[in-house]
């Protein structure tokens, strides 16, 4: 588990994510295709050209996936109850085929679940960067964690 418990965090935590990925035209495709969406920004290179963009723009709903998927493993990976909810997504520049990503990571909010005493809320505010340090992808994501567990001493039983 490389996640952290709920009672781990505090705010202002801020994660470099280290893993990084350049989006793949195969990426883009199959995600596009598999999610029915024929806009044609994405999947033709002829309409694509003729756009203001001038190429392929990446499916921005594969951009938020990947910026989630790239902060996982140091967020919540062992330790999710839920995702709530996101909130504020933005996408203030393009993705296209070839780029690089990277993530980060900010706890901007914590609190105590009312109904689950064994956990508890954390906001994220995750960001999305590109090779040329541009945000590409920013939104808040909060995600109800467990607390760490308690470790009870334990007594054998027995002769």
């Amino acid at each position: 588990m490389a996640g952290k418990y709920f009672d781990q965090w505090q705010v202002g935590d801020r994660i470099a994510h280290e893993i990084r990925r350049t989006v793949t035209e195969t990426d883009n495709l199959l995600f596009t295709v598999m999610t029915h969406n024929p806009q044609p920004l994405h999947i033709d290179a002829e309409a694509a050209k003729a756009s203001e963009f001038g190429q392929i723009l990446v499916n921005g709903t594969f951009t938020f996936a990947l910026m989630i998927g790239l902060s996982v493993g140091e967020t919540t990976l062992g330790t999710l109850v839920a995702n709530l909810g996101y909130d504020k997504l933005v996408m203030p520049a393009p993705v296209f085929i070839g780029d690089t990503m990277r993530a980060t990571s900010e706890v901007v909010e914590l609190r105590a679940s009312n109904s689950r005493p064994n956990a508890g809320v954390v906001t994220f505010r995750h960001e999305l960067i590109n090779q040329r340090d541009e945000v590409v992808c920013r939104c808040l994501r909060s995600a109800m964690l467990m607390k760490t567990p308690l470790k009870t001493d334990t007594v054998p039983v027995g002769p």
